[in-house]
């Protein structure tokens, strides 16, 4: 089977004075790539879209979701690490404002448990696989999501190594002996 992650589309930075999860939605230059990332895969088969619960994921998961005729089927196993933080700042912003914040981040220093958010994604994902041998599944997520995905496919300990462009395609075969590879990391020609 194919395993397509898409990383959701640039949204707005938010920051709750009251301790309520942020969860922000797409900007407009988010939805812009949304729409975009859309229009690259409308040609593409794909038989199912899952995405996260998270706002700027289900935004980025509706123009495919036009395109195909496909419902959205929310997993909570592919949330990202901060979704009940207050904050959200993109990590690009992030890396100006506050550099040793985003070297602890891509380190994978949060102040979640980065081991057990990764046994949760690889589970959620392995699950996704099983339940759809054969075919070609698309699921809108998060930066982290695709990192510690890509890092349990190649062999790496769980852990941030690269940052996905916007609205990326990351995609990925699972063989139903077991064996899993990389097809493409970071692919967003869709945007230039």
């Amino acid at each position: 089977m194919e395993l397509i992650l898409i990383r959701h589309g640039l949204p707005e930075k938010r920051i709750n004075d009251d301790g309520s999860p942020a969860d922000p939605p797409l900007s407009q230059s988010g939805l812009q790539q949304a729409d975009k990332m859309g229009a690259w895969l409308k040609d593409r088969k794909i038989d199912r879209l899952y995405s996260s619960p998270m706002q700027r994921a289900m935004q980025t998961a509706e123009p495919l979701s036009a395109q195909k005729d496909l419902p959205i089927e929310i997993h909570e196993g592919v949330a990202e690490y901060d979704r009940k933080s207050d904050l959200y700042i993109p990590v690009e912003e992030l890396k100006e404002l506050d550099y040793d914040r985003w070297k602890r981040l891509m380190s994978g220093e949060t102040e979640i448990d980065f081991p057990k958010f990764a046994k949760t994604v690889c589970d959620s994902l392995e699950e996704i696989v099983e339940d759809n041998k054969g075919r070609r599944v698309a699921v809108t997520c998060h930066g982290g999501v695709i990192n510690v995905w890509a890092a349990h496919v190649i062999g790496l300990q769980p852990r941030m190594f690269f940052n996905p462009n916007y609205t990326s395609i990351n995609t990925f075969m699972a063989a139903s002996s077991g064996e899993k590879s990389v097809v493409t990391l970071n692919e967003h020609s869709h945007l230039l």
